[in-house]
Order: C-alpha cells, then sequence, then structure tokens
C-alpha cells in the first residue's frame, strides 16, 4: 500500500506536498472560446465555482481580483505564457493547485511548468474528470492513468477537427495550416470521429 511521504525541510512544500485546499474556487485560462466554455461547464457540474479567461492579462486580473484555490491554465496564450498566471496565483496563494495544459510539442516545457509550481500537465484535448481528478489529488499521489484514453486515431482527428474550426471551417486554410493535401483532408472531414 502506498503512503506518502512528508516533507521535514522548513522551506516552502513543493507541489506535490500541498494539500488540497476544501474551497472549490477554480480559474481556467484558455483562449479556445468553444473549449473554455465546455470545460467551464463540466468543472462547474463538478462541484468547482469557475471563473474563466481568455488571455494572460485577463488571467492575472482575476488572480489580483481573488486568487483561486485551483487553476486551468492553457500554456500558450495569445498574449503570452500561461505559467505567468500560475506564478502569480502561487505568489498571492502558495497552496493554490494548478495545472498546465499543452499542445503538442510542450511537453518538456510542461515538465518545467510543474517544477515551477503546477502540480500536473496534461496534453489536449483533455476530459473534465481527468482535470478533477489531477486537481483534486491526493498528497504525493499521481493520478491513475485514464481507464479508456482517446485513441491516437482519435486524438489527431480532435486536433484536425480543431484547427479546421479556428480556419473557420475554410478546407484549404485548414490544409495548409496542417502541412496536409487537400484531398487527404476532405476525406478525414468526411469520416466519423474514431473511438
Amino acid at each position: 500500500m502506498f503512503t506518502p511521504q512528508r516533507s521535514t525541510s522548513a522551506a516552502m512544500p513543493s507541489p506535490l506536498t500541498v494539500p488540497v485546499p476544501s474551497e472549490r474556487t477554480l480559474l481556467i485560462v484558455e483562449d479556445d472560446k468553444s473549449f473554455l466554455q465546455r470545460l467551464a461547464r463540466a468543472m462547474e457540474g463538478r462541484g468547482f465555482v469557475v471563473t474563466t479567461a481568455e488571455s494572460v492579462a485577463e488571467g492575472l486580473l482575476q488572480v489580483e481580483k481573488a486568487a483561486p484555490a485551483f487553476a486551468v491554465v492553457d500554456m500558450r496564450l495569445g498574449d503570452g505564457n500561461g505559467l505567468d498566471v500560475i506564478s502569480a496565483m502561487k505568489k498571492r496563494r502558495p497552496e493554490a493547485r494548478a495545472i498546465i495544459l499543452t499542445g503538442y510539442g510542450n511537453i518538456a516545457t510542461a515538465v518545467n511548468a510543474v517544477k515551477l509550481g503546477a502540480v500536473d500537465y496534461m496534453a489536449k484535448p483533455v476530459d473534465a474528470d481527468d482535470v478533477a481528478a489531477a486537481l483534486l489529488a491526493a498528497e504525493n499521489r499521481k493520478i491513475e492513468p485514464p481507464e479508456n484514453p482517446m485513441s491516437a486515431d482519435r486524438v489527431r482527428w480532435e486536433h484536425i477537427q480543431r484547427i479546421y474550426e479556428l480556419c473557420n471551417r475554410n478546407v484549404s486554410e485548414t490544409a495548409r495550416r496542417l502541412n496536409m493535401h487537400r484531398r487527404t483532408l476532405q476525406r478525414i472531414l468526411a469520416k466519423r470521429a474514431p473511438k
């Protein structure tokens, strides 16, 4: 049986030894508006009092108003790095717990985010149950891998759909941005989502 170890140093506790706050205030900072709204609704359904922001500047403003107990922050935002929001939150509320969301190719930076105060990082798209489990994970425990994670085909399909929506459903522009042949993209878009 796993028994959590407590740090004996008098220094500030590491992110993984900070107890889970009982207060359920949550700040979500994400510049993909539809994803932000879906995640906010899902987290409210799991008992969190959610505040949202679509940029680093808005996130910093929300932290200044009232530092939340929890945060889910996208690493890359239109006006900067989501780590700035986590850093400001940890200064105002050291016991706060945050998760960094990453896109493709940001895993090394995400590992660094954990060192800077985030309790975990997750690759997008994320499931609200996994987010809640990571935020509320007991001290010194990593969350269990998801029972039914998305397949690689599904993750790829979700990514293509997201870029397609961001390009206002313009197939040519989406194909260009994904470095994909237009006909190949059209075939993918015509298929159902993989399991």
